[in-house]
């Protein structure tokens, strides 16, 4: 842990100084409007959620630490972990200890692995792996700190002792369920001399092409971090806002990544294409792609994996994936139906005009990949994407202990209330 502290040390006076002259100089700036319409639904476009580790714009898509993600798809997991939480590139010294620090702990407590035991044959993946995080707590150096009263600014240094634990576990604990829900049940042991996303794929056990590996590691980086609003990352950084330790705070964000408007859509995006596939009984045509999306539409469906609450371009991770498709020459039906697709449904989108955004989102391709590699069982999907997420959600706790955040706690009104202070605004105007 000690080369990613020194270097949180170093950065330290910059996050807090450059907190504090924030509000010193403009903490009375009114900086937004908040509408009825907002308000009702879900806070949508407010903003009012403090995220330094990245941002996404309508126009471009995601960015980490201010880096367009299409300029950081050869990176691996640690190096944007490092860049989270520092806001710099690692060395690549300090890389390799950080790896080290991340693959050595991959083995599973047995006491964890007789939850998830208890647990496979009933349960969906998610919840396992939530399970499996809570079963953690007790290793929890952030909480026993703050029982033996640490003072409040160093308790980022507890989180970020947790945070390197949980992630270094993490793996171990979702491929652990990979092999007993949906395999032999017979666990493949961390192999400590690869880095954390190659030891993943090795440990899942699906398949040992190196490019399955590679997809393994494009898949982490994509998906680590899409700023602090979403469902999962709001969540986490919430509930961590109250000093529940790591372990709470990520177990939390999962459940609300298990949502289906949230981390499920990559599953209903693929289960979309088999049924496409089973229905032409193949790869269809794009005229009859075509029909079949306007038969969605003007039943009131959507074209699933298209679409997105903030951008309005192709969303650059899918870029990514589309060019890991191309990389590797993968063209199994699943892939060929998903590229057809992003042929014909922003055209359909358009004329349909009613899609605030017709191009597709990451989950429109990512399931597909992952089936095309042998791992056919999509209720795993949103696992894959909880373990990449924790990155950048353990990224966002731990800037926010280092800044000395305080809870989480927005007003909330009723509905005659917000009626009251329509009208005042209305005759106000």
């Amino acid at each position: 842990m000690d080369v990613l502290a020194s270097k949180l040390r170093d950065v330290l006076p910059i996050f807090r100084n450059k907190r504090a002259q924030l509000l010193e100089r403009y903490g009375d700036v009114a900086v937004a409007n908040v509408t009825v319409e907002q308000i009702i639904g879900g806070m949508r476009g407010v903003p009012s959620v403090l995220c330094d580790t990245s941002s996404v714009s309508p126009a471009e898509g995601l960015r980490i630490r201010g880096i367009p993600i299409l300029e950081l798809t050869s990176a691996t997991p640690e190096e944007i972990f490092f860049l989270l939480t520092t806001g710099q590139r690692p060395s690549q010294q300090e890389q390799q200890q950080l790896s080290s620090l991340l693959v050595s702990n991959a083995q599973v407590p047995d006491e964890v692995l007789a939850v998830l035991k208890g647990m496979y044959r009933h349960a969906h993946p998610m919840a396992m792996l939530s399970a499996g995080l809570l079963a953690m707590e007790h290793q929890s150096e952030f909480r026993r700190a703050y029982e033996e009263g640490v003072a409040k600014d160093r308790l980022w240094e507890y989180a970020l002792a947790d945070c390197i634990r949980l992630l270094s576990t993490i793996t171990g604990i979702a491929a652990a369920i990979y092999r007993l829900k949906f395999r032999d049940g017979k666990l493949i042991a961390p192999d400590p001399s690869l880095d954390w996303s190659s030891n993943f794929a090795r440990m899942l056990g699906v398949s040992d092409s190196p490019a399955w590996a590679d997809l393994v590691r494009l898949y982490l980086v994509l998906h680590s971090d899409h700023e602090g609003g979403n469902v999962s990352a709001f969540t986490g950084i919430t509930v961590a806002s109250a000093l529940s330790d790591p372990f709470y705070a990520i177990s939390a964000a999962l459940n609300g990544l298990a949502g289906p408007l949230h981390g499920l859509a990559n599953q209903e995006c693929l289960a979309f294409i088999l049924d496409i596939r089973e229905r032409y009984n193949g790869v269809p045509s794009l005229d009859q792609l075509r029909d079949l999306c306007w038969e969605r539409l003007n039943s009131g469906q959507v074209i699933p994996g298209y679409g997105h609450a903030v951008l309005r371009v192709t969303d650059p991770r899918f870029t990514a994936f589309y060019q890991f498709a191309e990389q590797y020459q993968l063209d199994n039906d699943c892939i060929t139906i998903a590229k057809r697709l992003y042929e014909v449904v922003p055209d359909v989108l358009r004329q349909h005009g009613k899609a605030k955004n017709p191009y597709p989102n990451v989950d429109a391709i990512s399931g597909s990949l992952l089936y095309d590699f042998g791992m056919t069982e999509y209720t795993f999907y949103t696992v894959m994407f909880g373990v990449s997420r924790a990155l950048g959600i353990c990224a966002q706790l731990l800037f926010h202990r280092m800044v000395n955040s305080p809870i989480v706690r927005p007003k909330s009104v009723t509905l005659d209330e917000l009626e009251a202070m329509a009208q005042r605004a209305t005759v106000n105007a």
